[in-house]
């Protein structure tokens, strides 16, 4: 066993990640280390398993023997404890400069167990131009024991000069049959339910791992799914956004409630809310009212993104959807992600034409657009759902 193994369906990117820790290894002792560099782009679609990928290399670097699985070291890091990496993950819609200047001064600390210090940036793509500007100084001009990963998407997601000074790293989506064995294997599921997750995540494990273990993630999944035969008017199209909309406000909630006070408590608690002493408390509780501020902003950005990704993922959905829709009606021999709904895609391509249908895709693709441009969801959703009628 080694820290690669879950990297399903990814033989390529391990067989270049392992060569590269067995080279790190190779510079640790004042070799040349051929394969090794300072700084790495992980790309590849959702669900393929990015930042997997950079955390497994991470321990495998960080580790002895270029990640056996099951030293300390790999332990560490694969659980998140290791003290010389550093993983980061923008909360909000975006990464600042100030952050990004802050993580800059603590990769440049040196390593507490004699190795390398690892910076994980999970989506980088977030972090804004001044940061990204930051960012790039940064990787130019690296210690020597320092190393950073990246992920993003795609790499035109990154500035150029970013991207010009990493190793790249592309994953790719795994099968079906790939991600079934991995949950009946490792998480027991029936073979029957691996099959139907793994097909309807469309190679997400992620996602294909709450498809097959959690009944909400199902009853969420039949919800959106059942938005293309509701929409029989305006008033119907209306109810389906707002209720989509809602959902993705409760997700959100839901979500950040307990972190949100969790936070703001500790936060209070380190300015002197509760001290006792003559003038200590209110003195320390008005020096931090600005912190307290712009903890409250990014507890408003956290939340704005997880509903924002909530509502992307419902719109996904009815992608494949429609994606499935159109490769009935042109006879294509495929897998269909929503094969379990089959009355329901066969019922559509008969009502209209794969024109239509072309044009509801573009719909939902321009809705995704709008979200990320900021427009108010409801409209946004609502104008989606009216051209899907």
């Amino acid at each position: 066993m080694t820290v690669f193994d879950d990297l399903v369906g990814q033989d390529q990117a391990v067989a270049v990640l392992s060569r590269a820790a067995a080279a790190a290894g190779e510079v640790v002792a004042g070799g040349r280390g051929a394969g090794m560099t300072h700084a790495w782009l992980f790309t590849g679609p959702p669900g393929a398993g990015r930042e997997d990928a950079a955390r497994a290399f991470a321990a495998a670097l960080l580790c002895p023997d270029a990640g056996c699985g099951h030293c300390d070291q790999c332990h560490q890091v694969l659980i998140g404890s290791h003290p010389d990496l550093e993983a980061v993950r923008p909360e909000g819609l975006s990464y600042s400069v100030k952050q990004t200047r802050e993580l800059i001064l603590r990769a440049a600390g040196a390593p507490t167990q004699g190795r390398w210090r690892v910076i994980l940036f999970e989506d980088a793509d977030r972090a804004t131009e001044s940061a990204a500007n930051a960012l790039l100084k940064a990787i130019e001009e690296p210690p020597p024991r320092t190393v950073w990963l990246l992920c993003s998407p795609a790499p035109d997601d990154l500035m150029i000069t970013i991207r010009s000074r990493c190793r790249l790293i592309t994953l790719t989506t795994p099968g079906t049959e790939a991600v079934a064995q991995v949950l009946a294997a490792r998480d027991g599921v029936p073979w029957e339910t691996a099959a139907f997750a793994a097909r309807a995540a469309q190679g997400h494990i992620g996602r294909a791992r709450a498809l097959a273990l959690d009944d909400a993630a199902r009853q969420r999944r039949e919800a959106v799914l059942g938005i293309p035969r509701s929409l029989t008017g305006v008033g119907e199209c209306v109810s389906a956004a707002e209720r989509l909309v809602k959902t993705a406000e409760e997700e959100a909630a839901a979500a950040t409630a307990a972190l949100n006070d969790n936070e703001t408590t500790e936060l209070r608690r380190i300015y002197g809310e509760g001290s006792t002493g003559k003038g200590l408390n209110r003195g320390l509780v008005r020096g931090g009212a600005g912190a307290l501020k712009e903890l409250e902003d990014r507890q408003k950005s956290r939340a704005t993104r997880i509903k924002r990704d909530s509502l992307d993922a419902a719109l996904l959905e009815l992608v494949s959807f429609y994606r499935d829709v159109l490769a009935v009606q042109f006879g294509a021999g495929v897998e269909l992600a929503n094969d379990d709904l089959r009355f329901d895609l066969d019922q559509l391509a008969k009502k209209s034409t794969p024109e239509e249908t072309l044009r509801r895709i573009d719909a939902i693709m321009q809705c995704r657009e709008r979200l990320a441009a900021n427009v108010n969801p409801q409209i946004a959703v609502e104008a989606m759902m009216l051209a899907l009628r």
